[in-house]
């Protein structure tokens, strides 16, 4: 054989091989457009495909191992990505072969637990249902534990939950989401939640600089854009909120988005004349901020460069 054939008749790289065959590449590409920020939420589930592609190569060659408990918990606070994670996080589950159909059931207590005796076991059981073979998202899961009402039907879908995840994890993964102090006390209360849960991913909240990409981002996808001014008035509006209660990061941005949007509709309205071209329909400018109760009078002034009234 000559020298120059041995490389091209060696064997491939079965991991590189498998890598490119899963299309996770691609997914885990996606999930790095569609998110700004969140690096140490981006790294673990690089992480967990890793795991499960070496973990789908071993089994393949007979190197039994027992299969990976799936199970997870996001906590953070609202706005921070955790339900477009789930997401591509099923996608991934679905091209490693680890879910029958990669879908995401998202819900919360009201949709699993019930209001009187023998009503929250056929809910949670049908939930479980259209789950199976994908993600059970469940949103701020520690309100189905309220010890405090002893009348309370939470408790018994727990209890078909824990009894689900251990006997159906190779059809079904359950993702518990929600406020990280809260989920904490609610596994110290569940043990045996917590026991099934084998990974955590906190979702840290945005900086300014990183919700302000955010909404250039929705912006373009609304086909709309800040001009100049009113992308230094946005930063500065960010500043402000951040500094207010119930702040929901990418949320609490989108709905500020859209009221600008019924401030820039609004204007236009006043003065048809002036729409005299496309920029105009696509062009949210500062006083579209401005009028925002985050600003006052005085600073709303100050923010657009105008001086103070004598």
């Amino acid at each position: 054989m000559h020298i120059d054939d041995i490389g091209r008749h060696a064997p491939a790289n079965p991991f590189a091989a498998a890598l490119a065959e899963s299309g996770i590449t691609e997914l885990l590409a996606e999930l790095e457009r569609e998110l700004v920020g969140l690096a140490p939420v981006k790294a673990r589930i690089r992480d967990i495909a890793a795991l499960l592609l070496v973990d789908k190569l071993r089994a393949e060659r007979g190197m039994v191992g027992g299969a990976p408990s799936l199970h997870m918990c996001f906590s953070g606070n609202p706005g921070t990505g955790k339900t477009t994670v789930a997401l591509r996080m099923a996608a991934i589950l679905h091209r490693l072969g680890y879910v029958r159909k990669g879908h995401l059931v998202a819900v919360t207590r009201d949709d699993l637990v019930g209001q009187y005796i023998g009503h929250t076991a056929p809910k949670t059981r049908e939930v479980l249902k259209k789950a199976m073979g994908g993600v059970l998202f469940i949103d701020e899961a520690y309100y189905l534990y309220r010890p405090e009402n002893e009348r309370d039907y939470g408790q018994e879908a727990i209890e078909i939950l824990l009894q689900i995840m251990e006997n159906n994890r190779d059809d079904l993964v359950v993702i518990l989401a929600g406020y990280k102090d809260r989920m904490d006390k609610f596994f110290e209360s569940n043990p045996g939640m917590s026991s099934r849960i084998a990974h955590h991913i906190d979702f840290p909240d945005y900086g300014v600089d990183e919700l302000a990409k955010i909404a250039d981002l929705m912006l373009a996808t609304m086909h709309y854009r800040f001009d100049e001014e009113a992308a230094r008035v946005f930063v500065d509006y960010l500043g402000r909120r951040l500094a207010q209660p119930h702040f929901a990061n990418a949320r609490s941005v989108r709905n500020a988005l859209d009221r600008a949007r019924l401030r820039h509709a609004s204007r236009l309205l006043q003065d048809p004349a002036a729409c005299n071209d496309e920029a105009w329909l696509a062009t949210i400018r500062a006083p579209d901020l401005l009028a925002s109760r985050v600003f006052s009078v005085s600073d709303a002034r100050a923010a657009a460069g105008e001086p103070p009234p004598c």
